[in-house]
């Protein structure tokens, strides 16, 4: 249940974070809306999962690096972002470093 409450979590902030791009300085009012309540239920469920035990540097780790990838490949392909090689090996370690974060929690 954990894992399936922090995927909603991870998802609910990218698409609250895709919205707040879509918002333009948050003068429209569907993605202003649809990204403060984004955020809310990100923080929600995020407080869910921790509550039922995950540690929090692990959940923050997954949530923020996975968020963090998905919103930068969404850019690249949909809105326009640029993605350079430095920065697509950014995010490996990044994916590197909470894999770390996970596999230590394990023992």
């Amino acid at each position: 249940m954990q894992w399936l409450l922090l995927i909603g979590a991870i998802l609910a902030e990218v698409t609250a974070t895709v919205s707040l791009r879509l918002s333009d300085g948050f003068t429209r009012p569907l993605p202003s809306v649809v990204t403060l309540a984004g955020y809310g239920v990100a923080f929600y469920l995020l407080a869910q999962v921790l509550k039922l035990g995950m540690g929090v540097g692990v959940a923050y780790g997954i949530w923020a690096a996975v968020g963090v990838t998905l919103v930068a490949l969404i850019g690249a392909l949909f809105l326009g972002d640029t993605l350079t090689w430095i920065q697509v090996g950014g995010i490996v370690l990044v994916i590197a470093g909470v894999a770390a974060l996970e596999l230590g929690a394990a023992r």
